[in-house]
């Protein structure tokens, strides 16, 4: 309780001042506000936007550790002092302290980079427009350090991370005015302006860029490859890894995204608290499929050879593509963003089929990055509002032959 009432003093001190949002966002982040409604009707719930965030941070939590033990795990075995996993999911080569402390010393401070940036920028929009902080960015903050490479440094990151809150979020008018997704936005500028550190083939396994610069120096040290299963795919190579290493999460890939266990589970927990759309997911997932059936169809009937590029991703198994690069994160925790996401029940269908849907499409077309979660959402959350419009004047007008009807 000192901490409770050491934070409201200084709430109460700075009222009226500028520091005033910052001292109140550090106040109710810890604890319930301890204002209540006097007149009107209102609705009486236990949690706010505060508690919302932090329950979808919870469901993001085990891929953030998970992606601490890979990181390392991928060190070690890329560098042959680790060996391969026999055991599943419990085996002891993998969750080792070792392979926790290398992930942890690269992840940890990617967090904190994101964090700090972030917030820093919320707190001065905050204190500059003198209305309180906004809580959009406590998402946002866990998702930077889940989509990224581990290797990425953190001055890249940094500008990133200012890039996505000021320019895809504050200019609109900050939480819950903005179109595009912030974390997409913020990988979107990683993708364009530094394409070497989000699709090179040595940035997914820690140490590996290091290494190849020294061979490039002139060191004998022997080729460390991080290629990821969709970068093997889109050189018509074999993916190296089978079904249930890509389910649990064994492969190189961005920090958070590579076990679809986890971020099922993950899921399940956003459905179950009703913060997630099972809607956007399930049709996304749908889309994704029929998208993979066509790509196999085609390949069944003789048009595309094995000598043509885009052979090995059309070729995959259509279901595979759920479990490889960062689908099904990008499904559950960014395409089903309550603000950049379709509101209607039938928009959520479309919405969430068709990123479902392009994302395959770009991933198979595009293999100077094949990965199209990230472009798919946010091509879709400029077309939600859209969605949207046609579906309510869809309704309005079965409504109006409706009345027209009874009134005959």
């Amino acid at each position: 309780m000192g901490l409770k009432n050491n934070l409201h003093n200084l709430k109460e001190k700075y009222k009226g001042t500028k520091m005033a949002p910052a001292f109140n966002a550090i106040h109710t982040f810890l604890y319930l506000p301890n204002e209540t409604t006097h007149n009107g009707t209102h609705i009486k719930a236990a949690d706010d936007l505060k508690r919302t965030m932090n329950t979808v941070i919870m469901a993001m939590v085990p891929c953030l550790i998970f992606g601490m033990f890979n990181a390392g795990y991928q060190h070690n075995v890329a560098f042959g002092t680790g060996s391969v996993i026999s055991g599943g999911l419990f085996s002891a080569e993998f969750w080792s302290l070792e392979n926790l402390l290398i992930g942890a010393w690269k992840i940890l401070p990617i967090l904190v980079v994101s964090y700090g940036v972030g917030l820093l920028i919320e707190f001065i929009f905050a204190v500059i427009k003198k209305h309180e902080v906004e809580e959009g960015y406590l998402v946002t903050g866990m998702l930077v350090p889940l989509i990224v490479p581990v290797d990425i440094p953190l001055w890249m990151l940094a500008v990133a991370v200012a890039f996505g809150v000021v320019i895809g979020k504050e200019v609109f008018g900050g939480t819950g005015m903005n179109i595009l997704n912030p974390a997409l936005t913020i990988r979107a500028f990683l993708f364009f302006a530094y394409p070497t550190w989000m699709s090179g083939d040595k940035v997914w396994v820690e140490g590996a860029v290091k290494q190849d610069q020294l061979i490039a120096a002139g060191e004998k040290l022997d080729a460390i490859s991080g290629e990821t299963i969709l970068g093997s795919l889109a050189q018509n190579k074999e993916a190296g890894y089978d079904v249930m290493d890509m389910f649990f999460g064994f492969i190189p890939g961005s920090v958070g995204e590579t076990s679809t266990l986890l971020v099922l589970l993950g899921g399940l927990f956003l459905i179950f608290s009703k913060i997630g759309s099972w809607r956007i997911m399930l049709s996304s997932v749908l889309g994704a499929l029929v998208m993979g059936l066509i790509f196999n169809g085609v390949v069944s009937s003789g048009w595309i050879t094995e000598s043509s590029k885009f052979y090995g991703l059309m070729s995959t198994e259509f279901w595979h593509h759920l479990l490889i690069g960062g689908f099904a994160f990008g499904t559950v925790f960014m395409a089903t963003d309550p603000v950049t996401a379709s509101q209607t029940n039938k928009g959520k269908w479309i919405y969430g089929f068709l990123i479902g849907f392009i994302s395959i499409l770009i991933r198979v077309f595009n293999p100077a990055y094949p990965e199209g979660v990230m472009l798919a959402i946010l091509l879709m959350n400029v077309f939600a509002p859209t969605i949207d419009h046609y579906v309510v004047q869809g309704n309005v007008k079965q409504r109006m032959k409706r009345l027209k009807a009874k009134t005959a």
